[in-house]
């Protein structure tokens, strides 16, 4: 079966939303500055911190890494700040202004890619990761194909981490939710782990102008109100 015309219209797709959502009125709910933002955003760098320290390990100086759909450079900017070497991280986008942004704003060093995986020379990095990218991939089969092409990339012994919805939003039919047997089918490996984190972002944002407790304590007091999870397996040596 050739995938090749499914796959273009499923990339042009995701292409056409995120042309059309970067920019527009939607956007300003995810500002910088917003509290349930800032709490959502250091939320996710706790659960990046345990799981690669525990991982990959606390020197991540000598790490190769791949961030595939890397947006405009934030995960791997966090990487450096914690010690990576910039000319061992890679990102890779589909968007070229977002690509821009991340170049512009990014220390020098780190490589980047647009377009999509299978125009990368295979590789041997250490960690892969993908962030709110298969749930923005609505096609099985191309999910699949690009969990194979992670897998692809990474070296025996290597990491592959993924942060994504554990929910469908029914307001948005562009975005389908990661299951976690999905994920154990794509990848086979032996040691994993799975965390689920974030409250979902209309409780969040109803909770704004509560105390910052108030919105913890219900993201650890009530595991099915979290929309995102955590995902870490590695690759058999």
């Amino acid at each position: 079966m050739d995938t090749q015309p499914s796959q273009q219209a499923e990339q042009e797709r995701i292409e056409d939303v995120y042309r059309n959502w970067h920019g527009g009125a939607a956007l300003a709910r995810y500002a910088w500055h917003r509290p349930e933002i800032l709490q959502q955003v250091a939320a996710r760098s706790r659960g990046f911190a345990d799981l690669l320290s525990n991982t990959v390990g606390s020197d991540l100086s000598s790490v190769q890494v791949l961030d595939v759909g890397c947006g405009t450079g934030g995960f791997l900017r966090q990487m450096i700040d914690w010690g990576a070497t910039p000319a061992k991280l890679t990102g890779t986008e589909l968007q070229k202004d977002r690509l821009d942004h991340a170049r512009r704003c990014t220390a020098h060093g780190v490589r980047w890619h647009l377009g999509t995986l299978d125009a990368l020379p295979q590789a041997g990095y250490d960690l892969v990761t993908a962030q709110t990218v298969f749930s923005s991939v609505l096609d099985p089969v191309l999910r699949r194909e690009l969990a194979a092409q992670m897998w692809r990339m990474l070296r025996p012994g290597g990491w592959c981490l993924v942060f994504d919805f554990r929910y469908d939003n029914p307001r948005n039919r562009n975005v389908h939710k990661v299951t976690r047997a999905e994920l154990q089918a794509w990848w086979p490996g032996t040691e994993q782990r799975y965390r689920s984190l974030v409250l979902a972002p209309p409780i969040h944002r109803l909770l704004a102008v509560a105390p910052y407790m108030v919105s913890e304590l219900l993201t650890a007091l009530a595991p099915v109100l979290r929309s995102h999870f955590m995902y870490v397996v590695r690759k058999e040596e």
